[in-house]
């Protein structure tokens, strides 16, 4: 192996042009941002592709390209089940959730629900949200990507580089806002497609470009997507019950996630965005699983799973090359902290504080708007060096959302499904679920319960829908608002258009690849 670390003077132009460039983004932008609804809704003016692009971009975060190499070098490629399920509930949401959102008009996600059902539960799941957006999401990929990049750079110190990632993404997104956060998404998703696209055709070159010697190199069940039921990684029992409502929760209720849904600027676009994310999910299968569980036989001595990303990029790309790369992880560490740090100042003002009803002025909302975001930014960046003192709590931390989310996704879905739903029997799910997800996360730290965490979370879904629907028949009904719930006349489009232009025809395709792709990695 050649000396570790990146030291050629080409290799960090190309990053430190494309973090000017961000900046650059950001403070033009901003010059334009005037209003709430332009620094947390991007004036509602975004189209398809950067909808599609941003979604794409903000999920790929640099835990996501170590943990899918990583995960895929130490036990095989049925981590790409995560990738395309989020296709699947995608589809979901460009038929279902998307027309309700955009049609009542909501600011956030969880106003949703204050217009669906009453303002404590927008405040009971914005508080939730704001706590997994910072505390886990923005303080995860602070900390990933400072470990990924002490890879690359030995010696590089944790805390300056913390600093430096939360800064450069907090500044540019409190001037510019969520346009800001999306156009530079778009950038950002591009490089990675690119330079994850470059790692795995050279890993590929590494058999010759054939299959057949990939397969004969790895250990039985090492390509396979579908688990057995005992399976410590991923059973197909999760598969099928728990993947859903974790990507049903991430996908379309996730504040920092939909919020590119309510940016559009209008139905038809929100859901060919959602269509191209879709498409673009079936991507990391091939540009980021494969190439880590090629690893496997190509490097078979290294410490750590989490080595790998780095390692192929260090190993296999060319001086200069490896640049574009670098470039790429750094747009995953930003393009997640910009999205959570925006949706968590969102959620604040506007469902929180309720800025828009007190009157100020423009200007005085759009200082208080941008302060919250580099507040935020603070508090990510103090809280994400104390993960390194508490791995197994963090490794909880993670599980945190298998017991957390599934009550919200049932609330959600089930109010937008069923008109029957009531205020009380959605913030008594909310309140039950949560205290059931904390017991089973209590009794899986003490080890005293054996099934698999997305088990768990399809269990307690379960759970909940059951509750929800018992305690909406013990009330009166209450018809609830127009247009928060779901009917059969928004799966037309807003206004006539021939089969290409048609989502639907886009969403049967990506359906189609999307179970082509599991049958062959079955």
């Amino acid at each position: 192996m050649p000396a570790t670390g990146l030291n050629e003077t080409v290799d960090w132009i190309i990053p430190v042009v494309y973090l000017l460039a961000v900046m650059v983004i950001g403070w033009r932008v901003g010059r334009n941002t005037n209003t709430q609804e332009q620094l947390f809704l991007a004036g509602r003016s975004l189209g398809f592709g950067v909808i599609g692009l941003s979604l794409f971009a903000s999920n790929i975060s640099s835990t996501t390209l170590i943990g899918l190499a990583g995960a895929a070098y130490s036990t095989g490629i049925a981590v790409a089940s995560y990738e395309w399920m989020a296709a699947l509930v995608l589809l979901f949401a460009a038929v279902v959730l998307v027309p309700v959102y955009l049609r009542s008009r909501v600011n956030t996600i969880p106003d949703y629900l204050a217009r669906r059902f009453d303002p404590r539960l927008k405040r009971y799941v914005g508080v939730l949200m704001i706590f997994l957006s910072v505390i886990v999401d923005t303080a995860a990929s602070l900390f990933a990507g400072a470990l990924v990049l002490q890879v690359l750079v030995p010696g590089l110190p944790l805390w300056p580089t913390i600093i430096v990632l939360g800064v450069l993404a907090g500044l540019y997104t409190a001037a510019g806002g969520l346009k800001a956060v999306m156009i530079t998404d778009v950038l950002q998703a591009v490089i990675l497609l690119l330079g994850s696209a470059l790692i795995a055709v050279l890993a590929f070159a590494e058999f010759d470009y054939s299959w057949a010697a990939v397969v004969a190199a790895l250990p039985e069940g090492h390509l396979a997507m579908v688990r057995p039921a005992d399976d410590p990684e991923l059973p197909w029992t999760g598969l099928l019950i728990g993947l859903p409502i974790l990507g049903l929760y991430y996908w379309t209720t996730n504040q920092y996630i939909a919020q590119r849904f309510l940016a559009a600027r209008n139905v038809d676009h929100a859901r060919w965005g959602a269509v191209l994310a879709a498409l673009l999910k079936l991507s990391p299968l091939f540009l980021m699983v494969l190439p880590g569980a090629m690893a496997w036989h190509l490097y078979p001595d290294l410490e750590s799973a989490d080595q790998v990303f780095p390692v192929l990029v260090r190993e296999l790309l060319p001086v200069g090359i490896r640049g574009l790369v670098i470039a790429g992880l750094l747009a995953a560490i930003m393009s997640t902290i910009d999205s959570t740090l925006n949706a968590a100042s969102a959620i604040t003002l506007y469902d929180l504080v309720g800025l828009e009803e007190r009157g100020l002025p423009a200007r005085t909302q759009m200082l208080i708007g941008r302060g919250t975001t580099l507040l935020f930014m603070l508090l990510a960046i103090l809280w994400a060096p104390v993960i390194q003192h508490f791995p197994g709590l963090f490794a909880y931390l993670q599980q945190v959302f298998s017991y957390a989310v599934p009550p919200v996704a049932v609330v959600f879905v089930g109010g937008m499904l069923w008109p029957r739903v009531s205020s009380s029997a959605a913030l008594l799910t909310l309140i039950i679920g949560h205290l059931a997800g904390l017991t089973l996360l209590i009794l899986d730290i003490m080890d005293v319960w054996p099934l698999h965490f997305t088990v768990n979370a399809g269990l307690l879904a379960l759970f909940c829908a059951l509750l929800l629907g018992l305690a909406s028949r013990g009330v009166d009904f209450k018809a609830p608002a127009p247009g928060t719930t779901w009917g059969r006349e928004m799966l037309a489009m807003d206004a006539p258009v021939g089969w290409l232009r048609d989502y639907r025809s886009g969403a049967v395709l990506v359906a189609g690849l999307t179970l082509l792709g599991l049958l062959l990695f079955w």
